[in-house]
C-alpha cells in the first residue's frame, strides 16, 4: 500500500510494522479534524527515517512532544502537519526537507520562529498560529517560495523589514498579536490586500497606529502612500 489511516483515540505509538511499509506515500495518523479528539501519541519514534518514500505526514492533535532528527531523511516530503501537539523546539534537520511545501504547526508551544524553518526554500505554506512567537528572525527572508503564512494568536510586537522582502505573499494573517506599527516597506508586498479581499491580510485584534487601521483599508498602495508622506515630512 501507498497510503495507510492508523486511527483510534488511545493511539500510543506507530506500530512496528509501519516501517517496513518502504514503499509507503501518504501516512495519517490523526483524528478527523470536525471530531475535536486528540490522540495520545507522545513520541514519533527514530525509525521514522525508514519511510523514504513519504510525501505526506499528517500527525497533528496527538500530543507529540519531540520530533526526532531523522525526520530530516524523508527527503521527498511536501506536506507536514503537527498542529495541535505539545512541541516547544523542532530539530533542525528539519532544514533538509527541501520539499517541503506546506508545514502545520498551529496550537504547540513553540515560543519562537524556529530557524530550520529559513531553510525550506519550496515551502508555499506555514501555519504557526496559535504559539507564544514573539519575535520572527530576519532569516525568514530565506522562504522566497512562502505564498501563505499565518501567525495568528502570538505575541509579535513587531515585523522584521526582511518580511518585506517575500514577495511570493498572497495570505498573511497577524490578527491578534501586538501590533503597532507595520515596517515602512510593507506596502511592497504588492500580493497582499487588505483593503480589498480581508482573507488576503488579516490584522485584526492588534493596536495598530502607524499605519492606522483606515490606511491599512486602503491596500498596499495607501500603505506606500502614508509611509512616503512621513519621509517628505
Amino acid at each position: 500500500k501507498k497510503k495507510l489511516k492508523i486511527s483510534g483515540r488511545e493511539l500510543l505509538s506507530v506500530p512496528i510494522q509501519v516501517f517496513g511499509l518502504e514503499q509507503l506515500q501518504v501516512l495519517e495518523m490523526s483524528p478527523e479534524r470536525e471530531s475535536c479528539l486528540r490522540y495520545r501519541m507522545e513520541l514519533l519514534p527514530q525509525e521514522i527515517g525508514r519511510l523514504r518514500n513519504l510525501t505526506c505526514l499528517y500527525v497533528d492533535s496527538n500530543n507529540l512532544k519531540k520530533i526526532p532528527a531523522e525526520i530530516g531523511t524523508l527527503s521527498y516530503l511536501e506536506r507536514l502537519t503537527l498542529s495541535n501537539n505539545s512541541l516547544s523546539s523542532l530539530p533542525a534537520e528539519m532544514g533538509a526537507l527541501q520539499n517541503l511545501q506546506s508545514l502545520h504547526l498551529a496550537n504547540n508551544s513553540l515560543t519562537e520562529l524556529p530557524a530550520p524553518l529559513c531553510q525550506l526554500r519550496s515551502l508555499t505554506f506555514l501555519d504557526v498560529s496559535d504559539n507564544k512567537i514573539d519575535t520572527i528572525p530576519s532569516s525568514i527572508r530565506h522562504l522566497e517560495k512562502l505564498e501563505t503564512l499565518l501567525l495568528l494568536f502570538n505575541s509579535l510586537e513587531s515585523l522584521p523589514e526582511d518580511v518585506c522582502l517575500l514577495r511570493n505573499l498572497h495570505t498573511l494573517w497577524l490578527g491578534n498579536n501586538r501590533l503597532q506599527s507595520l515596517p515602512a516597506a510593507f506596502g511592497e508586498l504588492v500580493n497582499l490586500d487588505w483593503g480589498y479581499n480581508y482573507c488576503s491580510c488579516n490584522f485584526e485584534g492588534n493596536p495598530l497606529q502607524s499605519p492606522p487601521p483606515e490606511v491599512c483599508s486602503r491596500g498596499p498602495e495607501g500603505i506606500r502612500d502614508y509611509f512616503s508622506s512621513l519621509r517628505r515630512i
